[in-house]
């Protein structure tokens, strides 16, 4: 397949001369750095010294990367989350006012928040009732003003894999950049695109580590794709956009893969035993299939239900406004106490219990 990123790039971005920050021009670790303007002293009032700037490239992260995931690091882009690089690739091929973006809705929601952020249009083609693409839907809102194809699996809100024929169908169809968005693909049963990389030079994937690796709170995603696509995020970002006490933490967690997959384990049996229980109880109608670390179930009175939960303690995301979401809850797989302390709660909900 043949496909060159920079004939989608916007034009005032070709020719852009990137910032060039003071770990740019010496990468070196040794050395009496006076040349970032940085305080010498250390940093104040905590342990650790944050004085000096990040590597920009987090070249160390990078490598880690690399060897889990089994791709070169130039493949790979490190953002502050996933929204970070979904934000960047609008930014560098999509002209504001206007070309548009690819949703599939239900869908994660940042892909239509970005875009409208950058004015940039969104075309949406919904999932079918099973929420699997409508392929042929997909092709027919193709046009030369759609520069990028977002598409999420596991889906979230409903947790669900999109059939791996129809990604493929799309990536040789779709002209521009498609993007998969496999944030929650350690708890599926399948291995994802990435080791298809090389195959699809329009296409980006994208996965976290807030998930699986229960780093959230560093705010650490990655978006893997040709070297030439990543050159170009690179481009645009910020100098640091990683902090220092992200990229270490990071590195140490990445040295430890087992406790990740056991953690996944420990997930994974949890949900199968909380799809039992919750499907015993007369207010749950329909638990959908899940290959996440989360499911969607469908109840009688859905925002009656998710305040009854807030004002036990228990906190669900109530989604029974998006599309083919009809009365449903998203409920997140707890630990065994926590999940238990949903049922309980449950167990109290009657289809009568609430006052139209």
């Amino acid at each position: 397949m043949s496909f060159d990123p920079n004939t989608l790039l916007r034009k005032h971005l070709i020719n852009l001369k990137s910032y060039s920050s003071a770990r740019d021009e010496y990468t070196g670790k040794e050395g009496v750095f006076l040349d970032a303007n940085e305080n010498p002293y250390g940093s104040a009032g905590v342990r650790e010294a944050y004085n000096r700037y990040p590597d920009p490239y987090q070249q160390e992260v990078k490598q880690a990367v690399a060897k889990i995931k089994n791709i070169g690091a130039e493949s790979i882009f490190l953002g502050n989350g996933s929204d970070e690089p979904i934000d960047l690739l609008i930014r560098a091929f999509c002209d504001p006012g206007k070309d548009k973006v690819i949703t599939v809705p239900p869908t994660y929601g940042m892909y239509e928040v970005s875009a409208g952020i950058n004015d940039v249009g969104i075309v949406k083609v919904p999932l079918n009732e099973n929420f699997q693409l409508d392929v042929k839907g997909v092709i027919s809102a193709t046009g030369s003003d759609t520069k990028i194809l977002f598409l999420c699996s596991p889906n979230n809100p409903t947790g669900n894999l999109i059939r791996k024929e129809d990604l493929f169908t799309l990536l040789h169809e779709f002209p521009n950049l498609v993007v998969i968005d496999e944030a929650y693909i350690d708890f599926a049963p399948d291995a994802g695109f990435l080791p298809h990389l090389h195959r699809f030079p329009n296409l980006v994937v994208l996965q976290t580590l807030s998930k699986a690796w229960g780093l959230a709170g560093v705010r650490l995603g990655m978006a893997f794709a040709s070297p030439e696509i990543i050159v170009i995020l690179n481009r645009i970002k910020p100098p640091y956009n990683i902090a220092a006490p992200t990229q270490s933490i990071v590195r140490e967690a990445l040295g430890n893969v087992l406790a990740k997959e056991k953690m996944v384990a420990d997930i994974l049996e949890q949900k199968n035993w909380l799809e039992d229980q919750l499907a015993a109880l007369p207010i749950v109608q329909h638990i959908y299939p899940s290959d996440a670390n989360f499911m969607l179930i469908r109840v009688p009175k859905p925002k009656e239900t998710y305040q009854f939960l807030i004002d036990q303690k228990v906190i669900v995301r109530d989604r029974s406004n998006v599309m083919h979401c009809h009365g449903c809850l998203r409920i997140t797989v707890g630990t065994r106490t926590e999940n238990e302390a949903l049922l309980k709660a449950m167990a109290l909900v009657k289809e009568d219990s609430f006052v139209n």
